[in-house]
């Protein structure tokens, strides 16, 4: 892995860059006072609830709540990793990403020259089997073959289906005019070599299938044979610019076909994403003659809100899922749904979409895919005998190993609720009705919690936070505002916001943008994206005023909150600390217990 991306460069990035100006290249704006606005690219709406704010270098949704700076909408709306986008964004600027020492190093320009003219040359391939397919002496049988398989020739021109002769030196003679032409062909695969050095075409009389990555360049290739012989699949070996594991066959068909994708289903072949896009189910994709890898779930992830694994109902189908599944459970949050459909024996997409169409399969979809918990639990079952004590012990065990990989906060919750009711069995209907009576026993009475949203009462803290992050010069501004000299011990939040306050004062000339990068990767970064969800539309009504009187309010609580600790000790006070309790009491009578 090449080195890290220094974080003054990325500092310097965001400086430069003017979002609107970004953004307007992809989503068309119009001045609307003083921001920008249009109908949301990361939902469907009518009216246009997304805003670009110029001042402060970011953009926020009020209907769906996304928001972020220039990186993040190159990452959500090209779907590009971290990296990637910085890398895009830098180009937009004509600048090179430098990279610190350590790991792999970056490449030279020869390297990224090369890689370049390797891009070039697998489009140039691609081009030359979609030629064969219309002109060779010999491509009516690969025409009939797509023909049988019900293929339109739309559909084969919208996924760049070609077809390789059966000569031995197509592609050798087309492209291999020098040795190093050859040598390039032999990098990427395109040409093989044999014991003797003889030198031919790798991909002969197949159906041919461009694999096209992220950005849409050709990568690699997927040949299906025409006749019995040999592999009923060839697919290129990995190369410097082709990573199976890293890639899923029709992403970027599906990135296309759709503005913001609501579901990703992945299959197994190539034939499968095809067929299902012939009948307007574009939003599938295929692992590359691989299992579903950590990398391809965290693109599906990113990319939809439900991910639907679909897979045939045999002994290996439901092998490959639980392997599915194992890889995505370290990298599953919420808000995304991840769920298995298992097919009736002798089907798979490609023939069960030509019986059913798109309605009822889709119908199928929706009632017979089962949840990642559902599957998750049934496939434990089969392991274990939870008649017995032995077998429950055995099953908790295995279950939570797994569980404790999870990161998302509230799936991860109600996996091990899952696992109790499982456990407990007939008990856990009693343990719930007393649970609820504790809970009624207890009252009304409730703890404020800066974390959980709030519109009506937010909390001074969230305030301050939500105010940092919008206004990031208040900290400078005002240096009489200490939020380190007052107790974390006393106030819930303060820690994230004496770290926020910090930050702003260590920079200069720093926007909202600048503040959610620096925190992009914090444990509290989740709770202060919320924040701009809930208070994001009062952010100019006084600054200023809203920043002092919450820090007041601060005092207050920790003053209240101290006189209360000095309260209960009662009898056991020393003498500093009761001089201090006598102080507390004079300064403010509301501070008495309530």
């Amino acid at each position: 892995m090449a080195g890290r991306i220094p974080r003054d460069f990325i500092d310097d990035l965001i400086a430069r860059t003017d979002i609107v100006e970004l953004v307007d290249s992809r989503v068309k704006l119009k001045k609307a006072g003083r921001n920008y606005q249009a109908c949301c690219p990361f939902h469907n709406e009518k009216s246009p609830s997304f805003t670009v704010s110029q001042d402060k270098q970011f953009y926020h949704c009020f209907g769906c709540g996304a928001h972020g700076n220039a990186i993040s909408f190159l990452i959500e709306f090209d779907r590009l990793e971290f990296p990637e986008a910085v890398e895009e964004l830098a180009r937009f600027h004509s600048l090179e990403v430098p990279r610190e020492k350590g790991g792999k190093p970056a490449h030279t320009q020869q390297q990224k020259a090369q890689i370049a003219d390797d891009y070039e040359l697998m489009e140039k391939a691609a081009k030359y089997f979609q030629h064969q397919l219309k002109h060779h002496q010999q491509s009516e049988k690969a025409v009939n073959y797509l023909k049988g398989r019900g293929l339109s020739g739309e559909i084969v021109k919208a996924f760049g289906i070609g077809f390789a002769p059966p000569e031995w030196d197509g592609i050798f003679k087309q492209f291999g005019t020098t040795p190093e032409k050859q040598q390039q062909l032999l990098d990427l695969k395109l040409i093989t070599e044999n014991d003797n050095r003889k030198r031919f075409d790798f991909f002969r009389d197949r159906i041919m299938f461009p694999i096209r990555d992220k950005r849409g360049r050709v990568i690699g290739f997927g040949g299906r044979v025409l006749e019995d012989g040999g592999p009923k699949y060839l697919n290129s070996p990995e190369t410097r610019i082709f990573h199976k594991g890293h890639e899923l066959y029709g992403f970027i068909n599906a990135k296309q076909a759709h503005r913001k994708l609501e579901r990703l289903m992945i299959v197994e072949g190539y034939m499968d994403v095809v067929a299902l896009a012939q009948f307007g189910i574009d939003y599938a994709v295929a692992s590359l003659g691989t299992a579903t890898t950590p990398e391809h779930v965290q693109m599906l992830f990113r990319a939809a809100p439900e991910i639907i694994c679909c897979y045939d109902g045999d002994r290996a189908g439901r092998d490959a899922a639980w392997r599915a599944l194992e890889n995505a459970l370290p990298h599953l949050k919420d808000g995304v749904e991840m769920k298995f459909l298992f097919l009736p024996d002798g089907e798979d997409p490609d023939t069960l979409v030509r019986k059913t169409g798109k309605e009822d399969f889709e119908q199928i979809l929706s009632e017979q895919a089962v949840s990642l918990s559902q599957f998750f639990f049934d496939n434990l079952l089969q392991q274990f005998n939870v008649g017995s004590s032995e077998g429950k012990a055995a099953l908790t065990k295995a279950a939570r190993d797994y569980i404790n990989l999870v990161q998302a906060e509230n799936l991860s919750a109600l996996l091990e609720e899952e696992l109790r009711k499982k456990v407990k069995g007939d008990s856990y209907r009693a343990d719930v009705l007393n649970d609820i009576k504790q809970a009624n026993q207890i009252g009304k009475s409730r703890v404020m919690d800066f974390q959980t949203p709030n519109k009506a009462n937010i909390s001074p803290v969230r305030k301050m936070l939500t105010l940092l992050l919008l206004h990031p010069g208040l900290a400078a501004q005002h240096p009489e505002i200490q939020p380190q000299a007052l107790n974390v011990e006393f106030i819930k939040g303060l820690k994230t916001l004496i770290k926020m306050h910090q930050f702003c004062m260590s920079k200069t000339h720093i926007n909202t943008g600048h503040v959610l990068e620096h925190f992009r990767n914090d444990p509290e970064a989740r709770h202060l994206q919320q924040l701009l969800n809930v208070d994001h539309a009062a952010d100019d009504a006084r600054p200023d005023k809203q920043y002092i009187d919450s820090f007041n309010r601060l005092i207050e609580q920790q003053l209240k909150a101290r006189y209360q600790q000095l309260l209960a000790k009662g009898s056991g006070m020393n003498d500093d600390e009761k001089q201090e309790f006598k102080l507390l009491t004079q300064t403010k009578a509301t501070y008495s217990a309530e």
